[in-house]
């Protein structure tokens, strides 16, 4: 039978439940029920979904939905109550793929000693792929990660080698190999992406939507799930608590019922706080953050909030690990102001640690998180030695510890079960609060944030915020880089784009706005970094397709020619373009 009969074939059916009298669709979960020892995972979770449409599984973190997409996947058995796809159950990951149902997980997780075309193509030599040769695997290894990265990635490329984002890609290509896929699950598949690649990442959706497949997605990202989501589905404390239409997405309605609590979910229009004193406290001379690039001058003040941002790839991620002495420069200096007032250089990670800075990583899994410790070592692990009693000898003060985690799990909100679980244990967003709660602990005096909000929720995020302000109030600084243009706005009197591995523009106040800082971003403001008045935008390097504008257009000027494009049909081929801001 042919997957388009498969579906025609699973028609929606009304099902009695002992709660009420419910329509359930092509996809359903009725009251299902799952344990981890004492934490309900999912406490009587009803769900439904259709082919042909995406459904977003939004809420707080620890609400449940990763449990409740691996229920789907055939990762997880449920302990009570019904999962149903295409009339069937899945009950392992190897039956769940034989049935259509791809899941690209929340973690990353690839084998960072194989090539990049290993990794797309193991374990599917017995499905869809056996007949082809390892030279037809590179050219469609090549081909779909060219299409969905924007940019030539060598499929011999050992995973190791890569970024974050590229290894991102590299699962979601997983899924997007599959010739039998009838429902598609992404569990926080943006997360590692920048904007433009997740436009791309859209894009694709939206394709397989309107051939019929079924897109299920779970994601913080409020403002992303309401542009591409069809239907969502919010969960709350292991249970299903609402389901909104498209008409009737929007944040206030989303956050209303993921906190339980009447919300304007307007964006914010608040001043960020501005700096009340010049003192420089940590500053880069000549820094040079690529090989290749200009130097970089930087220098950020007592109790100020510098953002950084830019496209995926143009440095800032490298610039924020060599501030943080977690990489090398490529030439340059770093100073951080000492307790004495004066200057002091520094170029490691231990060395930035002993002078009052701490780093938090987006990527918790490769340079956060410790695995085999569990949640209470993971979060007081740095403090053992600041804590210990009788110097050398280290008689650790437990009660100390145990005060300093009680607070800072309670004020971050972090669910987290018997505190002796391993780390693993945890949900993704709540992981990455341990790591903040950790970094909080330490009492730095240089807070660098490397996309810190990455896969917790929005009311954790607006605390997080709260926690900052206060943060830099005490006479603190933070260096604050995001992907979420948005988090910006309200929080940092600075912000800096780079581009090509250097500053190219620095917007303050009110210049500060999703708009601006996407246009800088592209290389069209005037910018500090580069000399020509007007920029080009070299598609081959940043392809063109997540400038939002009014009704899904951007207005392409080139030469004398100004045509109108939709943002996901514009051709990669043109080399030179200028985006006109109406």
């Amino acid at each position: 039978m042919s997957a388009e009969k498969k579906i025609e074939d699973n028609t929606s059916k009304e099902v009695l439940s002992d709660k009420s009298k419910t329509v359930q669709g092509d996809i359903y979960v009725q009251d299902v029920h799952k344990y981890f020892g004492v934490t309900k995972a999912l406490n009587g979770v009803n769900f439904n979904a259709n082919f042909g449409e995406i459904h977003a599984i939004v809420g707080g973190n620890g609400c449940g939905k990763s449990t409740l997409a691996k229920t789907m996947s055939g990762v997880l058995p449920v302990d009570k109550g019904k999962v149903s796809i295409l009339g069937q159950t899945p009950t392992s990951p190897v039956m769940a793929r034989n049935m259509g149902i791809a899941t690209v997980f929340q973690e990353v997780m690839i084998a960072e000693e194989s090539s990049v075309v290993d990794n797309l193509f193991v374990g599917s030599d017995d499905f869809w792929y056996k007949n082809l040769t390892q030279r037809e695997k590179v050219l469609k290894a090549q081909e779909i990660m060219e299409d969905l990265v924007g940019e030539y990635v060598d499929p011999y490329t050992l995973a190791f080698n890569l970024s974050l984002p590229i290894k991102a890609w590299i699962t979601i290509a997983r899924a997007f190999l599959r010739e039998n896929t009838k429902v598609l699950i992404l569990d926080e598949s943006s997360a590692a992406l920048d904007f433009d690649s997740t436009e791309r990442l859209f894009k694709k959706m939206r394709e397989l939507r309107d051939r019929g497949v079924a897109i299920l997605i779970v994601t913080h990202r409020i403002a992303e799930l309401v542009r591409i989501s069809d239907k969502a589905t919010v969960m709350r404390d292991g249970k299903d608590v609402g389901v909104l239409e498209k008409k009737d997405l929007n944040e206030k309605n989303l956050i209303g019922l993921m906190t339980g609590r009447e919300e304007t979910g307007e964006k914010s229009t608040s001043v960020a706080m501005q700096t009340k004193t010049d003192k420089v406290v940590l500053r880069a001379e000549n820094l040079v953050v690529w090989p290749d690039s200009k130097p970089v001058n930087f220098e950020v003040r007592r109790g100020e909030i510098v953002g950084v941002t830019g496209l995926d790839g143009n440095g800032q991620d490298d610039f924020v690990k060599i501030l943080a002495g977690v990489q090398e420069s490529h030439g340059g200096t770093i100073e951080i102001l000492d307790t004495n007032e004066k200057f002091l250089r520094f170029n490691s990670l231990e060395s930035a640690k002993e002078n009052g800075i701490s780093f938090v990583s987006g990527d918790r899994k490769k340079e956060g998180i410790l695995p085999n410790l569990s949640i209470y070592e993971n979060l007081v692990v740095p403090l053992y030695k600041k804590t210990s009693k009788a110097g050398f000898l280290g008689f650790v003060n437990w009660m100390e510890l145990n005060g300093i985690f009680d607070w800072e799990v309670e004020r971050l909100n972090i669910k987290t079960g018997p505190r002796d679980n391993l780390i693993g244990s945890l949900s993704g967003g709540n992981q990455q609060k341990v790591m903040i709660a950790r970094s909080f602990a330490q009492h730095p005096k240089v807070l660098i944030l490397n996309d810190p909000a990455r896969g917790i929720d929005i009311s954790t995020k607006r605390d997080l915020y709260i926690h900052l302000r206060k943060y830099v109030e005490e006479g603190n600084t933070v260096v604050f880089l995001s992907s979420e243009l948005e988090e910006f706005i309200g929080l940092c009197p600075k912000v800096i784009v780079f581009r090509n591995g250097t500053i190219f523009d620095i917007f303050e106040n009110d210049r500060i706005n999703a708009d601006t800082l996407l246009e800088g971003m592209f290389g069209q403001t005037s910018g500090v970094g580069e000399t020509t008045i007007s920029n080009k935008l070299d598609l081959s390097k940043s392809p063109i397709q997540s400038k939002i504008v009014k009704n899904d257009k951007i207005e392409v000027k080139q030469n004398i020619k100004v045509v109108n494009f939709d943002k996901e049909n514009i051709d990669k081929n043109q080399n030179k373009i200028k985006i006109k801001k109406f």
